[in-house]
């Protein structure tokens, strides 16, 4: 028998009888969903097959004195006033239907006296089945990890079938997280069959009396088919995110001026505490004012692509461009026959103090972004990344075999002799990076045409297969896998490419925050839908997150005409949404002082400049311990090229904060296609210039004329919402 908790034990014996009375019922499909009030709970019970049943306790009475005070039937569900000892609950529960039933249970509580919360019992119980102690087997897949999202995901093992995706709706708690100066990080978890919110304690800061907070506001979202290995575990954990995130409350998006943004981040790129000089060339700085490490080729590369990207869509002369090309060539070793991670002429600043910190230690994800951004420059014509890629290709190509395509945490590159070998002790090495490392092959036959670059992609990205949702590492790299595998799908038609270009983005979209956190520090920026940059990272980071953004885009683009999930769509498009209305928020212009951490671990922290913070934590932690993180700069330059769109000869531009695809202007028209999804909106702006009044604009969605009624801004932009997923064309 597994050990269970005293609430758990009441409960399943609550419903060992299974006559237990119900004041309520809904059949959604498969799935029987009853509403029950007994003296310690009101419980939700939800059963879909002859041995899968599940508890969700949407009220709990330490006392067993719950009362039922009324019950009104809504047009979606139910919904109940109950008194317990600690004061009134009000439960709303409701009931969606769709591609899959989701039930959203919100429970307010208002105390009858001030009360502290040293213990609450979690919200679900999967209970043993008539009073037996054989438990329906299942796994959980995937749980809360520090702030990221409130998610539960478990499927449940034969003879049982079915999986069921939790989502707590984290902006909710909010209230109760700021009253009782808790954090919401790692709320929900549990062992099975006990999972879902346990609500953080408090003990010297309780609830006052007659202050109603939300405690509880979860969707959980059921499929009763079986997901019985990873291509299948994959498809339903995505599908069953979408459809709860379809009903979760979200957060408005605003206009941010990017173009504005743009001009004072480039302004403060050639600041002094942003580049350091070596032999008389100049190199960028990892982090503002760090003159203590040297410089680094991934840092070089990393905001060098984005402002040729820049420069492409402006057409204006950036001189920072050159500046940095210049000092490329320095960073190649001919005696190894590759690009280092260090500049070899200042590898004597190197202290040791950290693993990688010496010369010839190599951090196993760091000799590929390099090489995958000097073949983007490569494709474009760039005769100087073709060369450096083409002469370093080979040793990537050896440490890959070297290692059979499983590489370690950091190793020396002259003896290839492992310095680190895994993230944890039994998690293994950095496993994403063989997806990186396809992409980067993948470059290498677009360059060349020749075989062995494919086969090399191949066989990396066989590597994957397995790994499951341990297959992250870091969050631009896995967004890296899954683009090089969507493409070796396009290339090979093995749907195994397809299968495991969907895990890479399962992998992505666990390791989000899908909720805003307004408590302490947290009220100043918003955080919904960030992006982490590790596993185990506590903070979102600038860099990852617009390396995740700017591979969303090149996978939704890939995927056109592809059969890629409809939920992958709609999840990458409302990121790119919210990372548009958020990434500002890194700036320290955009944050009020006191929230900037005093000690700053590597160089300094300039409150007035428009570098981003490399860290944005949690509600009761100040942010910028990390640094000011130069190599983050590309952050505008990656949004203005992919959501401001010239109309040559007029007075005004087209902003879209969706992902487009097929824009074309002629003749004061504009067609374009915007994608995500028909059942979620983004927000389209056309933004004057120079002063000027906007004309009128007549608006045709999908082939049908419409009228689109606008807010107009203080600066005279027009601003529409519209939904994705659709052909639209502006006449003016």
């Amino acid at each position: 028998m597994k050990a269970i908790s005293p609430w758990a034990a009441t409960a399943c014996s609550t419903f060992a009888n299974t006559s237990v009375p119900f004041i309520y019922e809904r059949l959604i499909g498969k799935h029987t969903f009853r509403v029950h009030a007994t003296p310690d709970a009101v419980w939700i019970s939800v059963s879909w097959s002859s041995c899968a049943t599940m508890l969700f306790r949407a009220a709990f009475c330490a006392d067993c004195s719950l009362d039922v005070l009324s019950s009104a039937q809504t047009p979606a569900g139910l919904s109940l006033q109950v008194r317990t000892l600690v004061g009134e609950m009000k439960v709303e529960i409701k009931f969606m239907e769709g591609g899959y039933p989701v039930l959203h249970y919100q429970t307010i509580l208002t105390p009858g006296f001030d009360v502290t919360i040293p213990f609450w019992p979690r919200d679900i119980v999967i209970p043993a089945k008539n009073g037996t102690t054989a438990y329906p087997e299942g796994t959980v897949q995937v749980k809360q990890k520090g702030t990221r999202s409130g998610l539960l995901y478990l499927t449940f093992d034969q003879p049982c079938e079915g999986g069921v995706l939790y989502l707590q709706n984290l902006t909710a708690l909010a209230d109760y997280n700021e009253i009782t100066h808790t954090s919401a990080a790692e709320v929900v978890g549990g062992e099975w069959p006990e999972l879902g919110l346990a609500l953080p304690v408090s003990f010297d800061h309780p609830l006052p009396a007659g202050q109603p907070v939300t405690i509880n506001d979860a969707f959980v979202a059921f499929d009763e088919k079986a997901a019985n290995n990873e291509a299948a575990i994959t498809r339903q954990f995505l599908d069953l995110l979408a459809a709860a995130y379809l009903h979760l409350p979200k957060p408005d998006t605003h206009y941010r001026q990017w173009p504005d943004i743009l001009e004072k981040s480039l302004a403060d790129l050639q600041k002094h505490g942003c580049w350091t000089q070596v032999k008389g060339r100049v190199y960028l700085n990892a982090y503002l004012c760090d003159y203590k490490t040297p410089p680094e080729i991934m840092v070089q590369l990393a905001v060098l692509l984005p402002l040729v990207e820049y420069r492409e869509w402006s057409k204006q002369d950036l001189p920072v461009i050159e500046q940095v090309k210049e000092g490329l060539p320095e960073f190649y070793n001919p005696d190894i026959k590759t690009v280092m991670r260090w500049l070899p002429a200042a590898k004597d600043i190197l202290d040791g103090e950290e693993e990688q910190k010496q010369p010839m230690v190599m951090d196993a994800w760091y000799l590929h972004h390099p090489l995958l951004n000097l073949s983007r420059l490569a494709l474009i014509g760039d005769e100087q990344a073709r060369k450096l890629f083409l002469d370093s290709i080979q040793f990537a190509i050896n440490v890959a075999h070297h290692f059979n395509y499983k590489w370690p945490v950091f190793y020396k590159m002259d003896t290839l002799e492992v310095v680190k070998e895994e993230t944890k002790p039994g998690k293994g090495g950095e496993k994403d990076v063989a997806g990186l490392y396809a992409q980067v092959m993948l470059q290498a036959w677009e360059i060349t045409k020749e075989q062995q670059y494919l086969d090399e992609a191949c066989k990396a990205a066989d590597t994957l297969e397995g790994l499951g949702f341990d297959l992250f590492y870091q969050a631009n790299n896995t967004a890296f896998a899954a683009k090089a595998l969507l493409r070796l799908w396009k290339i090979t038609h093995n749907r195994k490419y397809l299968d495991l270009s969907f895990l890479c983005l399962a992998n992505v979209f666990r390791n989000v925050r899908l909720w805003d956190c307004n408590y302490g520090y947290g009220k100043h920026f918003p955080s919904f839908f960030s992006q982490f940059p590790l596993n185990d990272a506590p903070y979102t980071a600038v860099y990852e997150e617009h390396e995740v953004f700017c591979s969303l885009h090149e996978y939704l683009a890939l995927g056109d005409e592809e059969p890629v999930l409809p939920s992958i769509r709609l999840l990458a498009a409302e990121f790119i949404r919210y990372l548009i209305d958020r990434a500002c928020f890194y700036c320290p212009p955009m944050l009020p002082r006191e929230m900037l951490h005093e000690d700053t671990k590597t160089g300094e922290v300039d409150p007035d400049l428009w570098v981003a913070l490399e860290d944005l934590h949690d509600g009761w932690e100040k942010c910028g311990e990390v640094g000011q993180e130069v190599y983050g700069a590309g952050n505008a330059f990656c949004i203005v090229p992919r959501h401001y769109f010239k109309l040559p000869g007029e007075d005004f531009m087209l902003y879209v904060d969706y992902p487009i695809a097929d824009f074309c202007y002629k003749d004061k028209q504009a067609d374009f296609r915007v994608k995500g999804d028909e059942r979620m909106y983004c927000t389209l702006v056309m933004i004057r210039n120079n002063g000027r009044p906007l004309p009128a604009f007549r608006f045709t969605l999908n082939g049908e004329p419409v009228t689109l009624i606008s807010n107009v801004t203080d600066d005279g932009h027009a601003v529409y919402r519209i939904a994705g997923n659709q052909q639209v064309t502006i006449n003016w």
